[in-house]
């Protein structure tokens, strides 16, 4: 006997999982169901999705813009950090899940529902982020989870309790691939992917041409950053979403973003994945750059030690908790003299920053030239050697 619930609120995208989930809420539950479907910049119908989730059952649908928000409070954080998983994840679908899980929770209340659902497996890492992200905000609200505990099991079974209930199962070939997609990445697990040996087929790549394909002459354009968040491109002011869309659509052009890789889940387990991310491996590779001469050496140092930690709690869901606060403070802080421009080049699949300049740059040609200079006495550097090498010498006397 399922326990007493009011109203549910399910994060729904349309595809078979979540409208197989939306009727057996409403029958399992006998109460209303409200379908939340959030636009953070992935290509869909949406108007499609709201027919289909009202025809399923649903007693409202509800898609909430999310695009702007999305980069602006959640990318752009993270891309202030320069944060990336086990030295390759850019964190697309990790970074979100917290804000689908927050709208959610919005929803919830807004609607008078008592109860959030969501599609997740139990063996992923996106039950615990969104689930996190619930409880992280009103630990009132019950969660339904229902690949945890229901007996549909299989695509088979969902395929079966879809058409026994007249909910309309694609009919096209069957794409191999668990997919997710938003506007800083797609990514792409299953199907052939699931052994490591395999190389991904051409086919399956959606947002980027592959760098054989990319045109043959480099592209070149400057990216503007303010404490830390580019502003520009080529000059031209844009709103958080515009830029970055624009960024995908240079990165996609020229064969950008594409990583192969195995990772590990916060469940346990080893993972391969398969990501297409061209915006924002240009960001991140312009806004390091960037730091290089407005960035303290020893500030860098400090912000670098932490960034796996602060990357891992983003991986790991633990978006809104004390520690992500903390950190993101400290991260914010060393980015507010990250402000110039950044030129940048890219070439079949290479992203490289090819020139940068700042009125907070760190770097004084005076100092650095092989020329002849009046600032820096080189005879000095005997005495800094020595004194850094007291300990190397004493070991090397001891030895000896």
């Amino acid at each position: 006997m399922a326990e007493n619930i009011n109203k549910i609120v399910l994060a729904y995208s349309g595809g078979l999982d979540t409208s197989v989930i939306l009727k057996w809420l409403a029958e399992e539950y006998e109460c209303p169901v409200v379908a939340y479907a959030a636009d953070v910049g992935q290509t869909e119908d949406w108007d499609a999705v709201h027919e289909k989730g009202m025809a399923t059952g649903a007693e409202k649908v509800i898609v909430s813009d999310l695009r702007e928000e999305f980069v602006k409070d959640y990318i752009f954080p993270a891309f202030r950090a320069n944060a990336i998983y086990e030295g390759s994840y850019l964190l697309g679908t990790s970074l979100a899940r917290p804000l689908i899980a927050k709208e959610q929770v919005r929803i919830a209340h807004q609607e008078g529902a008592d109860a959030v659902s969501h599609g997740a497996t139990g063996k992923g890492n996106d039950q615990v982020r969104f689930e996190l992200g619930y409880l992280g905000i009103d630990p009132s609200l019950k969660i339904i989870a229902p690949w945890r505990f229901w007996d549909l099991n299989s695509r088979t079974k969902l395929v079966a309790y879809a058409k026994e209930r007249g909910i309309p199962v694609p009919t096209t070939k069957k794409n191999p691939y668990s997919s997710d997609e938003n506007v800083l990445h797609i990514s792409f697990e299953g199907g052939l992917l699931e052994d490591p040996w395999n190389e991904p087929e051409e086919d399956m790549f959606k947002l980027s041409v592959s760098p054989e394909n990319a045109p043959d002459k480099a592209t070149y354009f400057e990216m503007e950053f303010a404490k830390g968040d580019p502003v520009a491109l080529d000059g031209k002011r844009m709103s958080p979403y515009e830029l970055f869309t624009a960024l995908n659509k240079l990165g996609s052009a020229n064969g950008i973003g594409r990583l192969d890789m195995v990772e590990n889940r916060f469940v346990g387990m080893k993972s391969r994945g398969v990501y297409e991310t061209p915006g924002g491996t240009i960001l991140r590779a312009a806004h390091r750059d960037l730091e290089t001469i407005t960035l303290d050496r020893e500030v860098m140092k400090i912000r670098d030690g932490l960034m796996p930690r602060y990357a891992e709690m983003i991986y790991n869901g633990f978006w809104f908790s004390p520690e992500m606060e903390l950190m993101q403070k400290t991260m914010d802080e060393a980015q507010k003299t990250v402000n110039g421009v950044v030129r940048m080049k890219l070439y079949k699949g290479n992203c490289t920053p090819v020139g940068r300049k700042s009125d907070d740059s760190l770097y004084q040609e005076s100092f650095a030239t092989f020329e002849e200079d009046e600032v820096y006495t080189q005879s000095d550097a005997e005495g800094f050697i020595r004194l850094n090498a007291l300990r190397l010498t004493m070991r090397a006397l001891t030895r000896k």
